[in-house]
């Protein structure tokens, strides 16, 4: 049977066995969606991703699929997609484009091993009422320390803040979120430019994410929108993802407001390389 190459890294860390594991696929342009997602299924990671030929004005198209299904647009793809792509040769470092469901993303590529995710257009929703949110999530009506509000930047989240000491508590009752129809969530607590966050995917097969890009990018839309951040020009902030993993992880953001809403927002990472190698092509399914 053929096989197609792969790499295994770590985003959003500068050492092994940290971070965000991801697989990255290459030499799929013939392969079926169908046979993507078996592949995904079978890394069993939180996402992989698949770097092919681009059909519009980029410079490679992803397609990003967890074990559950394929995603528009994933923050540690992207940027692992781009490191890795760059170190095997397949363009050189600096501002490269991605295509992918969430449309053409610019990503800045550094010869040392780290990126710059530009997310896509800020999305912010209304207020939602915290009490069942917390009750999912294990936690008691005073620990709230605004009103959750889903926001994102090609992927939205739900955010939930809490104080810091509360992050370790956190205990997600499934049934709750499937009743709630709460998929993605990501509970935080915020101290001057600094967040440290966990971030759920309830019924995943991976219900908990060490380094979440796209919900590093969200985030700055809802610091916006609450008054946390400045709510006109630059504003830089940080992740601190996966403490409780034991993977810890760091996302180096900013976001860029206008009249109090974000109209910009940036994601950055290291990403180490784990492992390289060949993986059956599955058979057609469809």
């Amino acid at each position: 049977m053929s096989g197609v190459a792969y790499e295994i890294v770590d985003v959003f860390t500068d050492r092994p066995f940290a971070g965000n594991p991801l697989a990255v696929v290459y030499g799929a342009e013939d392969l079926a969606a169908d046979q993507m997602h078996t592949l995904a299924r079978e890394f069993n990671l939180a996402e992989t991703v698949f770097v092919l030929p681009p059909t519009a004005e980029a410079t490679y198209r992803a397609r990003i699929f967890t074990p559950e299904g394929e995603l528009p647009f994933a923050g540690h793809p992207s940027v692992g997609a781009a490191v890795t792509s760059m170190r095997r040769g397949l363009f050189p470092a600096g501002r490269v484009v991605q295509e992918c469901g969430a449309g053409l993303l610019p990503i800045d590529v550094r010869d040392s091993g780290s990126a710059t995710l530009t997310g896509g257009t800020p999305t912010l929703g209304e207020p939602l009422d915290p009490a069942p949110l917390l009750a999912m999530a294990g936690l008691t009506e005073t620990d709230a320390l605004a009103a959750p509000r889903p926001a994102g930047c090609g992927l939205s989240w739900v955010f939930l803040p809490v104080r810091r000491e509360e992050l370790a508590d956190v205990r997600i009752d499934l049934p709750a979120a499937e009743k709630l129809g709460v998929t993605e969530l990501c509970v935080f607590a915020w101290s001057g430019s600094e967040a440290h966050a966990r971030v759920f995917c309830p019924g995943a097969a991976v219900p908990e994410d060490p380094a979440t890009g796209s919900a590093a990018l969200g985030l700055g839309v809802w610091l916006v929108a609450a008054g946390w951040l400045p709510p006109d020009g630059d504003s830089s902030y940080r992740v601190h993802q996966g403490i409780e993993m034991k993977r810890p992880s760091l996302l180096e953001c900013t976001v860029t407001a206008e009249a109090g809403m974000a109209t910009v927002a940036t994601v950055s990472g290291q990403v180490c390389p784990i492992a390289r190698g060949e993986i059956a092509v599955p058979p057609f399914i469809g």
